[in-house]
Formats: C-alpha cells, sequence, structure tokens
C-alpha cells in the first residue's frame, strides 16, 4: 500500500483507524505532540486492543489501520498481531515510528542496517511502513541511520515513506530534506510534509498553522472522519492531540471504549451521528453560527469551537433536522467525495504543509523551480 492509497482515504467516514499503542518513546522530541518519553506508562490493554481488531469482518472492518504511538515499536509483538489481526480481515495496515531502533553509532554501509528480529517482524506484518523524520528526530536518530534502515526495510518488499514535520513551507530544513530524500531514494520514497502543531511539548513555542474559518461558509473536518483510539482505551472521532487527550471527552466525540465496544458499533456511532456528519460536512464554526445557543466561534480556534458544541443542545437539534436519517448519510458522502476529489494530493494540500503536497505521490512532479528558491 502506497502513501497516497492511504492519504487519500482520508475524507471518507470509518474507513480508517487510528491505534494508539503507547504513549512511551525512548526519544524526547521537543515538538511531539504527545508528550511522550520513555517513562511514560499510558497505554491501551493489549488484550482489549487485541480482541477489539478480532471484531473486524470482512463485511465491515476500516479499510485502513494505522498503528501510532508514542512509540508503537517498543511493542513489536503487539504490533505485529494486531496487524496479522486486522489483515486476516481485509484491512491493510500502517505503521508510524520514530526509527529508535535505527542507531548504529557506527557505518554498515548503505544496505547493512541491522534491525533487532523482533521489531523486523513487526515491520514485516504491515503493508506501509512510515519514518518520521525532522530536525528534532534528527537530534536523536542520525539521518544516516535512518536512510539505512528504511533502504533495508525497502529490501524487506515494505512500502515506505517518509512522514516530514517543519515550522513550514518557508522552512529551509524542509527545502534541505526533501533534496536529500529525492537524491537519496532516487525519487522512490513519498513524503507527506505537516507543520508542526501547537501540541504536547510544542504547546509553547509553535505558532497556530492557520486561523479559524469564516463562521458564514461551511469548513468541513476530515479529522473527524476516522475514529481513534486513545492511550486510555477510549474510542474518539476526532485525532486532535488534545481532544484525544483532554477527559471528560465532548458527547459529540465519544465514540465507546475497547473494553466494552466492538467495531461495529464504534462504525455505527461514526456514521449516524447528526452532530459528526454536519462537522464533516460544514464544519464545527458553521454549525456553531447557524444552529448554537452559545456565543458563537470567533474566540478561539477550529478545535475549540468544536470541542465548545459539547452539551448544546440547540446545535444537535439542528443537526438532527439536517443531517439525520437517509438525507444526512447522503451529505457525508458527499462531502467526502468532494474533499477526495483532487486524491491524495488535495488532502495534504487542506491539512499539511500545501507547498509540498506534491511529494506524497510516489515519482510525483518535483517542486516548481519558484517554489524551490523560495524554499531555500
Amino acid at each position: 500500500m502506497e502513501l497516497a492509497e492511504l492519504v487519500a482515504r482520508r475524507p471518507f467516514p470509518a474507513a480508517g483507524l487510528l491505534l494508539g499503542l503507547t504513549r512511551r518513546c525512548p526519544l524526547r522530541c521537543a515538538h511531539c505532540s504527545t508528550g511522550s518519553d520513555l517513562f511514560t506508562r499510558e497505554e491501551p490493554d493489549g488484550g482489549q486492543l487485541e480482541r477489539f481488531v478480532a471484531s473486524f469482518s470482512e463485511e465491515d472492518r476500516p479499510d485502513v489501520v494505522m498503528l501510532t504511538g508514542g512509540e508503537p515499536l517498543l511493542l513489536p509483538a503487539l504490533a505485529e498481531r494486531l496487524s496479522t489481526l486486522a489483515r486476516g480481515a481485509g484491512s491493510r495496515t500502517a505503521l508510524l515510528s520514530g526509527m529508535f531502533f535505527a542507531r548504529s553509532g557506527g557505518g554498515r554501509g548503505r544496505r547493512g542496517a541491522a534491525i533487532p528480529p523482533a521489531v523486523l517482524r513487526a515491520i514485516r506484518s504491515v503493508d506501509h511502513f512510515s519514518a518520521s523524520l525532522d530536525i528534532h528526530h534528527e537530534r536523536e536518530v542520525p539521518r544516516a541511520d535512518v536512510f539505512r534502515a528504511l533502504h533495508r526495510i525497502r529490501d524487506e518488499g515494505v512500502a515506505v515513506s517518509f512522514h516530514l514535520t517543519g515550522t513550514g513551507a518557508s522552512d529551509p530544513y524542509l527545502a534541505d530534506i526533501t533534496r536529500a530524500v529525492e537524491q537519496e531514494f532516487g525519487g522512490q520514497v513519498p513524503c507527506l510534509v505537516n507543520e508542526v502543531r501547537p501540541f504536547g511539548r510544542a504547546a509553547s513555542w509553535a505558532r497556530p498553522a492557520r486561523t479559524g474559518p469564516d463562521p458564514a461558509a461551511a469548513s468541513p473536518c476530515s479529522m473527524a472522519a476516522w475514529p481513534v483510539v486513545a492511550f486510555d482505551g477510549r474510542v474518539l472521532a476526532c485525532c486532535n492531540q488534545d481532544t484525544v487527550d483532554r477527559r471528560p471527552v465532548p458527547a459529540h466525540l465519544d465514540l465507546g471504549h475497547i473494553g466494552v465496544d466492538d467495531w461495529a458499533t464504534v462504525r455505527r456511532r461514526a456514521l449516524e451521528s447528526p452532530v459528526l456528519r454536519m462537522l464533516r460536512t460544514v464544519g464545527p464554526a458553521h454549525l456553531a453560527a447557524r444552529y448554537g445557543s452559545g456565543p458563537g466561534p470567533g474566540t478561539g480556534s477550529y478545535c475549540d469551537g468544536c470541542r465548545a458544541l459539547d452539551g448544546d443542545e440547540a446545535a444537535a437539534a439542528g443537526a438532527r433536522a439536517v443531517a439525520g436519517g437517509a438525507a444526512g448519510a447522503l451529505l457525508d458522502l458527499t462531502a467526502a467525495m468532494r474533499g477526495s476529489r483532487e486524491g491524495a494530493q488535495g488532502v495534504v494540500r487542506r491539512h499539511g504543509c500545501a507547498a509540498y503536497a506534491p511529494l506524497v505521490v510516489t515519482g510525483g512532479p518535483p517542486l516548481p523551480e519558484t517554489d524551490a528558491r523560495d524554499l531555500r
């Protein structure tokens, strides 16, 4: 499974599932959205995760299951079992790693990177492997070590990509690292490029990536499409890290718990909620402005406005009137189709670093020369 296939499914409700296996990580990157470290013990019960994934069926399962963390490869046997279960039901699996296992301390040659056997078995079990790389990760794991490990993983026949982050389109690091990836892999390894968001350890220094939308205009939220299993086993309809971590969870974003709910139940709640349909179709600001009983949008971020809908019965009633039943399902599908119209590059332009959107496609067109000059 190539990166572009995975990203292109992002606008479709319940087409994917994000599993946070653990908040632990041996790295301490300054921008870590989850605030992970090696001594953090927050993680879902492994048995509950396995039972939840085992509830998939060929007729009812997510297209894509993303294993993430913290560092999911600190639990390689669990990652392998979850991937095997999901693939057995027909889902495809992907894993995002910070590459702690790639640190070598010495040159082994391009093809000689040693990967611990349990980690390699977990990587072999997935359909796609993505390596996080940015200026903060490079202080922990050298670029050359990451490149050697990616060559080794490609030799195993696993599709790979890079997940790169920077401060924006003008960040010189992003210009440098994308050129380096191009030169090292000959344009055959795609990159998903995002901007650092002010979450976790970056909350004190990263700037908001975008201003809030015009409340009079529809601004759909694709991030309310894929359920997320948080580190306490709760399942949320949103991948915003503040929402994933805060408790209590706003009622309209709470899809249940893996200890008591199966995938079919979570999927039904995600697909049939009128409020979630409205978020995916027009966004929280528009919903609040048109139907809400609160002070309305404009006093916080886009995501703050969504969380503020918690307990707003007027907004919920408006959502039921517009997005209930078969008509609401059609609206939801229409919004997903519109969101996917430009493919993976369109998704990245809306939610990632737009200047680098072409890199999400393997062998995609190079950045225009004018853009390249601007990025130096």
